[in-house]
Formats: structure tokens, sequence, C-alpha cells
């Protein structure tokens, strides 16, 4: 409740970005940032208008709203979205526009801001599960995004991230070499998720599954954003912030293969941090230079470790108890001490808060002991050890 309330009160801190309420049936509030976003704009409004059910029928466009910010713009991104707006009037589309001190005029600030907005909205109509869905402004969703988070969120889950690809054109014309360690990456982390899923199931995140849970395509329902403390005030990546504030009150998580966007694979990003800075990154690296990520050994351990002492934690949720020597293989394994692994269980934390304490609580020796490998011969280690899983289940 006190989140709630200081969300509220950031409403008469700082002016609504929108001064029209929301439609009593509004029941998704999607959020567009737009920093120079007037080439990509009219595309990723254009996507917004068209959707459809998962059956293909036209969805109401008066159950969703659209909010788009721009933000220290040079260019026209406002004005063409006010005119895309008077352009189809049946739309339910906001536009704000705002001049940021140069110590707030970044994405995470900016994101904040709408997500802020687009709580607030929603629980003026009562609608402690509608949906804040968020997307970019150079991105265009899929016809049945908002249909499928929709369905996702009312089959039970708090939080959606949807599958992010980028587009074929910009994708082709981009550096060889950047070209092949984003494939790489993109195949490596879906490997991971998979193994993931064997090894410390969640059943709100089933396979099939992805691993992103970024900016572009990401949803939440109003009451576990106020739950998680809204956006985290950081610079970037405010995505991953979010996605681990959630996880820190245990939210129902699905990274949904039916949400699906389709992004720009551009190197002149507007984040130090977000794909097209490390597009970028690896445009710039020497011919010869690997790109090296955890081996296979380093992640199956984690997802063992996180497993066992999930089952502790659920044991003690159960009514059960358990004993200093059911903790202490698993403390050891960890790399924390047993008797303050102990006490951690008593406390009953979100098992999201408690695995979060184990890390922060695990010496730099422990979590240095091993090397990066070149990442082919981790997928190839990966693909080897889900093999093993899928030839011999549990």
């Amino acid at each position: 409740m006190s989140t709630i309330v200081e969300l509220a009160g950031a409403r008469t801190a700082q002016k609504s970005l929108i001064d029209v309420p929301p439609l009593p049936q509004c029941e998704v509030s999607v959020i567009v940032p737009a920093k120079d976003e007037s080439q990509m704009l009219p595309a990723t409004l254009t996507a917004l208008t068209n959707q459809t059910d998962l059956n293909g029928k036209p969805l109401n466009p008066l159950t969703y709203e659209i909010i788009v910010l721009a933000n220290n713009c040079i260019d026209n991104s406002a004005a063409i979205a006010r005119q895309f707006a008077q352009q189809h009037p049946d739309l339910v589309l906001h536009v704000a526009e705002v001049t940021l001190p140069l110590d707030r005029a970044y994405i995470g600030y900016v994101r904040k801001m709408l997500m802020d907005e687009a709580y607030l909205r929603l629980m003026s109509v009562g609608r402690s599960r509608g949906i804040i869905a968020s997307t970019d402004g150079d991105t265009q969703v899929s016809a049945t995004w908002i249909a499928a988070i929709s369905h996702e969120i009312h089959s039970g889950v708090d939080a959606v991230g949807g599958r992010i690809l980028t587009d074929r054109h910009s994708r082709h014309a981009l550096d060889p070499q950047a070209k092949s360690h984003f494939l790489q990456e993109v195949g490596y982390r879906s490997l991971v998720a998979q193994i993931e899923f064997h090894l410390d199931p969640d059943l709100h995140d089933p396979l099939p599954r992805h691993y992103q849970h970024y900016g572009a395509s990401l949803a939440v329902t109003a009451e576990m954003y106020a739950k998680a403390g809204g956006l985290p005030p950081v610079r970037t990546p405010e995505d991953e912030a979010f996605y681990q504030a959630l996880l820190k009150v245990d939210a129902r998580f699905r990274h949904s293969p039916l949400v699906q966007v389709t992004t720009s694979a551009r190197v002149s990003g507007r984040s130090p941090v977000g794909l097209a800075a490390q597009l970028r990154k690896w445009t710039e690296l020497p011919d010869d230079e690997t790109f090296n990520v955890a081996p296979a050994a380093v992640i199956v351990d984690l997802f063992q470790s996180r497993h066992r002492l999930r089952s502790l934690w659920q044991q003690l949720l159960s009514g059960s108890k358990i004993s200093v020597d059911e903790v202490e293989p698993v403390a050891s394994k960890l790399g924390v001490s047993t008797s303050w692994l102990f006490a951690e269980l008593l406390q009953y934390h979100p098992f999201g808060r408690l695995f979060d304490r184990v890390t922060q609580r695990q010496p730099q020796s422990c979590l240095n002991h091993w090397q990066l490998i070149d990442i082919k011969i981790a997928i190839g280690e990966l693909r080897q050890y889900l093999a093993t899983l899928n030839h011999h289940p549990g």
C-alpha cells in the first residue's frame, strides 16, 4: 500500500503528462518514449492502430490507449504523432512533449515517467489488473501484440516479456562480424532459457519460452507495478532493473513467444547499453577477437543451486520444518555461511528477494572462480547438455 501511496504522491509533485482522463473501458495503457524518432514513429503508430484479437478480428480501439512522450527532440516527432492522431480519430492517442534537464534526459527517467502515468491512469478507472504495456518509437508491434499480452495476463501471470525480433533489412545491413555475434548471442541465450526451465522450472513460464524482458516489449499489471516499486530510478538498463525488481517480489513473469515486436538493428541508438550500443561494440571489435561468455558448467551450477535453495524455501512455505543439516550443503554450494542462510530462510522473504540477498552475500572469489570462453564453444556445450536433458528428463 505504501508504494501505491508514493506513486500517487508523485502525481502531485509532478504535473500529469496527459490532461484528458482515461476512458472507463480502457484496459491497456501503451507507452511509447520517442526521442528524435520522426522517421520510425509513423510505422510504430500504424502497427498500434491495426490491432486484432488472436483470431484476426479488429480490437475495440476504446479498450486501449497510447501515450507518446517526445522528450528533448530536435526533430518533429511530437508533431508527427499529433498529426497521426488527427488522421486516426478512432484511435485513443495522447501526445506529450517535454524538455528535461540534462540530468533527467535519459531513457530510464522517461520510461519511468510514462509507466507511472499509465499506472495512475489505470488505477483512476479501477483497473488494478489493467495492463501497462511498453514499446519504443523505433519498434513495430505485431498485429496481435495487445491481444497476446492480455491473453497471458488473463492466464494468470503478472508481467510479460515479448519476443523482440530485428527487421531483416537493417539486420542484413550490419557489419558481418556484428551480425555473427548478434546471432550467436541469440542462440546462446535461447539455450540458457531452455536449460533454466529444465533445472529450475517456473510453471508460469513454461516452454516454449525466450529470454527477453526489455522495454521494446514489456507489460505488467498496474497492481504488480506498484508492488515492485515502479520502474527503478536508474539511467539504464532500466528494463533489466525493473525485471529484477519484479523477481524480488515473486511476480509471475512470462517470456511469451506469442507476444512479438520487430525493432531496428541500428548501431546509432539512444542508450549507451542497448541493442544499438552492443551492435556498435561488436562492429568495432578486431576481426580476430572472440566473443566470450559463461561456460555451460557455470550456467548449470547456477540453476541447480537455485533450485535446491527454492526447494528448501518451498518446504518452509508449506509449513514443514528444515534443519541446519539440510541447509549446509546448499549454503556450501552457494558460497555463504550455513548459519546466515538458515536465518535468512526463516525470515520468509519472497524467494526472489532471498536469492538476491544470497547473490549479494557471495564472496568475490566465489563469483570469479571460472573464466569466460568463446561463445561458439559455449553454444556447443549447452546444446550437448540440453540433448542429455531431453533424452533423460527429470
